[in-house]
């Protein structure tokens, strides 16, 4: 889930559908809808006062002969109406029926009451594994990240890692999973030459209570440095922005 104040949009989806490629022979077609209620307001009433109230998610995974498409989009909704989208679509492709390693192409993007995001092309090798009973999976990328011009935004080359996992346990009641970026790009701070540009890490652990096969209660935590614009009387850059959530899988 994206902070609409946020900069430089770039995450990998939060959840296991992602890892779903390695459960070909399993499962062809996901998709789930979410509901997050934000806390940031509560905990950074000065930074971020006008954080949304409410993110709402759709994702949807289907896989092929090829490989996998993976495509979600975020909404945020404030008190006034939606203030922000943000979407990521990649696809993969399987480089060999046996390997662990695929091809990643990747796509954000998004804008908000501000303009638009920082919007990105990524291109690079994925290296996914799993447990023998699929309990446990994991996915770890490496990618050039191209960040595209776009009304004050200049152009800029840049490197990001992205690791993501899934853990089921309880005789399936819970799901531990979430993603981790780290990119070289441009943040959230201003000098006399303009943008400057540094090292930025997101990350979003989830953890989900089961209750059926349809729906699930649990909390994301959003883990920042970098990447939320800082409040003019603000020299903070590091956030952790937790939520309550609902999530009903189709």
């Amino acid at each position: 889930m994206k902070n609409k104040r946020m900069f430089g949009a770039s995450r990998m989806p939060r959840i296991t559908l992602v890892l779903m490629a390695l459960l070909l022979p399993i499962a062809a077609f996901g998709q789930n809808f979410q509901v997050h209620y934000d806390f940031g307001r509560q905990l950074y009433s000065s930074e971020e006062a006008d954080r949304q109230k409410l993110t709402l998610t759709y994702e949807t995974f289907k896989a092929d002969g090829l490989g996998s498409w993976y495509y979600f989009v975020d909404v945020d909704v404030r008190n006034d109406g939606a203030s922000a989208a943000y979407t990521e679509v990649s696809r993969e492709f399987r480089l060999g029926s046996k390997s662990p390693f695929a091809a990643h192409i990747e796509f954000d993007g998004g804008l908000n009451l501000y303009g638009s995001y920082q919007n990105a092309l990524l291109i690079g090798p994925a290296y996914n594994g799993h447990s023998s009973d699929f309990s446990k999976t994991w996915s770890l990328q490496l990618m050039y990240k191209q960040t595209l011009k776009g009304g004050t935004n200049k152009a800029l080359a840049g490197v990001q890692l992205t690791g993501v996992w899934g853990l089921t346990f309880g005789q399936g009641k819970w799901t531990f999973s979430g993603f981790a970026d780290l990119w070289t790009g441009y943040i959230p701070e201003w000098d006399a030459k303009g943008q400057k540009k540094g090292l930025v890490l997101f990350t979003e652990p989830q953890i989900w209570y089961n209750i059926c096969k349809t729906v699930s209660i649990g909390s994301e935590w959003e883990i920042s440095n970098n990447f939320i614009y800082r409040a003019s009387n603000s020299k903070k850059s590091f956030y952790v922005n937790p939520t309550l959530a609902l999530k009903f899988s189709l």
